[in-house]
């Protein structure tokens, strides 16, 4: 009995696994446009508190002002993300004429081909490639706004009949109170989280973007969005967020020292906001191990690449308050937890 209930655990794992990757583009925009819901309902009830707004200003005007306002901010960050993007690509040539010749000076300074060592190494390595790929994500992000907008729409629609539903599916309900607990918590958590997290990312991007331009790097509002939405990795995002940009600085103007500036400049930014500013912003906030963290990232790393590795926190905060309301899963949720308690 044991060893059938372990194949149909295995079979179902498999099984789930397998949908999340084969239907990643249709699952990750509907996941994206369920934290743009959260964020528009999170500003929503930040508006309501403002006394003039509160009892004149109708839920769906709200939800309309608001969706304008992240439309426009999004199409505007999208145009210019798009002109960033054209002068990278245009730059290719330059940024790999620029290693050969970064390569070569250091290697009659010191003595040392980096590049035919770090191929003995790392293989067939080409920075110019990896950059392109990044460029290309990127651009399937932005080639995605259309679906996480249509989701999004729809998802405000249903927001309204919402709460009817909930009542009627839990009118006959034993523990309708704990279910209903249980949603109350997911949302309280993983919209706080997206808030408090977006706006960190979003100091962080902003002070980058005014550190590049000052030092003159190419592309800064291309960098700057990179390191915000890194900035939503946890541990490993701000690192690639900092070494990126100051590659690109030694690419462009061919001399280790700008690269050491800007690895400065925005290692300094990173270090500054990740261990004072958000800690005062979000606090202990989140019950999740350290070690879950990680491999969460990994995980879901594998399955969806960087959008999944963005996305591996709320998915987990979401399956540790789940696992907790019900008996048979409530052991898996106190592993996951930071310290093994459970509200």
């Amino acid at each position: 009995m044991k060893i059938k209930s372990t194949a149909l655990t295995l079979f179902v794992i498999i099984a789930v696994v397998y949908i999340l990757i084969i239907g990643q583009n249709i699952i990750v925009p509907l996941i994206l446009a369920f934290l743009f819901w959260f964020l528009i309902k999170e500003l929503r009830n930040f508006a309501k508190r403002i006394k003039f707004i509160k009892n004149r200003v109708p839920s769906w005007l709200l939800n309309s002002a608001t969706v304008i306002v992240l439309y426009f901010i999004i199409a505007f960050v999208s145009h210019f993300l798009i002109i960033n993007i054209q002068e990278l690509s245009s730059n290719m040539d330059s940024y790999q004429s620029n290693l050969n010749l970064f390569n070569q000076q250091f290697s009659d300074r010191f003595g040392y081909d980096l590049m035919s060592q770090s191929q003995g190494a790392l293989g067939d390595f080409d920075f110019t490639k990896i950059l392109g790929a990044i460029i290309n994500s990127f651009t399937d992000i932005l080639g995605n706004i259309f679906m996480i907008g249509l989701y999004l729409l729809f998802m405000l629609l249903e927001e309204t009949v919402f709460e009817q539903k909930m009542q009627a599916v839990f009118a006959n309900v034993s523990n309708k109170r704990e279910i209903r607990s249980a949603i109350t918590k997911i949302d309280t958590a993983v919209g706080d989280y997206i808030v408090l997290k977006t706006i960190v990312s979003l100091i962080t991007g902003t002070l980058s973007f005014i550190g590049l331009r000052i030092i003159g790097v190419d592309s800064p509002l291309f960098w700057a969005f990179l390191i915000f939405v890194l900035n939503f990795i946890p541990t490993i995002g701000s690192l690639i967020g900092t070494i990126f940009p100051a590659i690109i600085a030694v690419l462009q103007f061919g001399d280790l020292n700008m690269g050491l500036v800007v690895l400065a400049v925005i290692g300094g930014i990173q270090l500054v906001v990740g261990n004072i500013v958000e800690p005062k912003l979000m606090g202990n906030s989140l019950n999740i191990s350290s070690l879950v963290v990680i491999l969460s990232l990994s995980l879901w790393g594998a399955i969806w690449g960087i959008l999944g590795m963005i996305l591996s926190v709320p998915i987990t905060v979401i399956l540790i308050i789940l696992f907790a309301q019900f008996p048979s899963t409530k052991n898996i949720a106190i592993i996951l937890s930071e310290k093994g308690k459970i509200e």
